[in-house]
């Protein structure tokens, strides 16, 4: 009973909706050929099998959990993301805050769940999307070198957060569902990233955090910091 439960909750996301029926019709298609046009049929005894695990995996790579923080959301950063954190420390950001804040970065294997929450409770103020490279997303260049999206949200006591979206070496798009101006709350799907990318929090110097390097992080689940 537990089981079905839990299975209840997981989805698939609607961003891949279109990527999981066109790569189905496209290995359809082709074992079919292989099946109906080649005499050599040990090629589609092997190519039917890959055929299954490739979607599969893409299957997983879109799974959408239904996800609910269960506690009070007052100061309080939650994980915008699954993943591993990689960095926690004080940068100097250029391009929207242009001073020192405390940077934690999560991040996210193409086997993680790539649904992107807002990781607090605010207004969006801004958001800005910046064509860049795509260099592998757990070095630590790729914050500031890799395309990426900015959203920067201001809590209710006035606290300015940013969620930066980052592309990897193999994420070759980034969707953002913010629109500056409108409310955001803990809960809420933020964006979403197809294949291996990274989130970066940035949060003001002295933030109180709860997580260390290598943790593993639950999207919308996992405390990371909590505002002063």
């Amino acid at each position: 009973m537990k089981k079905l439960k839990k299975l209840k909750r997981i989805r698939i996301h609607h961003e891949g909706t279109d990527t999981l029926i066109i790569s189905a019709i496209v290995l359809l298609a082709l074992n079919a050929t292989l099946w109906y046009g080649v005499e050599w049929k040990m090629l589609f005894y092997v190519v039917a099998p890959l055929s299954v695990i490739v979607w599969l995996l893409l299957l997983n790579f879109f799974r959408c959990p239904i996800r609910l923080f269960g506690g009070e959301t007052e100061k309080i950063v939650v994980a915008p993301a699954d993943g591993k954190i990689v960095c926690i420390e004080e940068v100097d950001e250029h391009e929207y805050f242009h001073d020192r804040r405390l940077l934690v970065s999560i991040f996210m294997s193409p086997l993680n769940v790539h649904a992107n929450w807002y990781p607090c409770d605010g207004v969006v103020k801004k958001v800005a999307h910046q064509k860049g490279r795509f260099q592998a997303a757990y070095l630590p260049k790729s914050s500031t070198e890799n395309e990426r999206s900015m959203v920067v949200i201001e809590t209710p006591d006035g606290v300015e957060v940013m969620a930066r979206q980052i592309a990897g070496a193999m994420a070759r798009r980034i969707v953002t569902y913010a629109e500056p101006g409108e409310d955001c709350y803990i809960d809420e799907h933020m964006g979403f990233i197809k294949f291996g990318s990274r989130v970066d929090v940035y949060l003001p110097v002295g933030t109180e955090v709860n997580v260390r390097l290598g943790d593993k992080t639950i999207g919308n689940e996992t405390v990371i910091a909590q505002l002063a």
